[in-house]
């Protein structure tokens, strides 16, 4: 992937493209607001990593520019503020991601490869998987044309399985992908949802359709029609 990098601390920005580029990515970068807005809407970039203390533009502005030429561009905001509202502030502004400073760079890669696994995802927003169906706009989940009842963090959980058909999906990937992102890495909440997801849509005498995989976290196999 070619990743932008808008960081102003010159340190940091050498540690992330030294190891975005190990990695496997090629990198470009700014060191200021505006030309990281300008980059992101003039080059061929598959992310952004976009700091929001940054000199000339902060990074809420530059994210406003980059959303109104380019909304489905991958944005992850890095900050060293702590502070909720600052959260709350770029993800409802369109970041797709956040992380605080400073970070585990294993982290970062992982959060990487979740928003590009996001981005080549179909956005549809009708799911349909043998005769489990779900309507991601009305909030509706049928199973074999029975209505379930899903709180949104299970329907949430319910729609990155099914985009994932057949996939082994890490507790970590999960995590990342669908959680909030104060959550410890070595929580079981994943475990919990799953649980709960399963007492909801397990029927007597048919295998549950989400699979545990020792060692390596939880597959979607579909439920075939009766």
């Amino acid at each position: 992937m070619r990743v932008l990098i808008v960081e102003d601390e010159p340190g940091i920005a050498r540690m992330l493209e030294r190891g975005l580029v190990a990695s496997g990515h090629k990198c470009i970068s700014a060191d200021n607001g505006h030309d990281g807005a300008r980059l992101a809407l003039e080059e061929d970039v598959d992310i952004v990593l976009l700091d929001i203390m940054l000199p000339g533009l902060d990074g809420h502005e530059v994210l406003k520019r980059i959303r109104r030429k380019k909304p489905g561009l991958p944005v992850l905001m890095l900050t060293a503020r702590d502070e909720l509202p600052s959260k709350v502030e770029a993800l409802d502004s369109g970041a797709d991601d956040y992380l605080t400073k400073p970070f585990a760079f294993e982290e970062l890669v992982a959060r990487i490869r979740a928003l590009a696994r996001r981005k080549d995802q179909p956005n549809t927003s009708a799911l349909e998987a043998g005769d489990l169906k779900v309507d991601l706009l009305s909030h509706r989940v049928s199973l074999a044309d029975k209505q379930i009842d899903l709180s949104s963090r299970e329907l949430g959980l319910l729609e990155y399985f099914m985009r994932h058909p057949g996939q082994v999906l890490s507790r970590q990937q999960i995590l990342y992908a669908i959680w909030d992102y104060s959550f410890d890495p070595g929580s079981n909440v994943v475990d919990v949802y799953v649980r709960y997801l399963r007492k909801k849509t397990d029927r007597p005498g048919v295998p549950s359709f989400l699979t545990t995989i020792r060692g390596a976290g939880y597959r979607f196999d579909p439920p075939q029609k009766d």
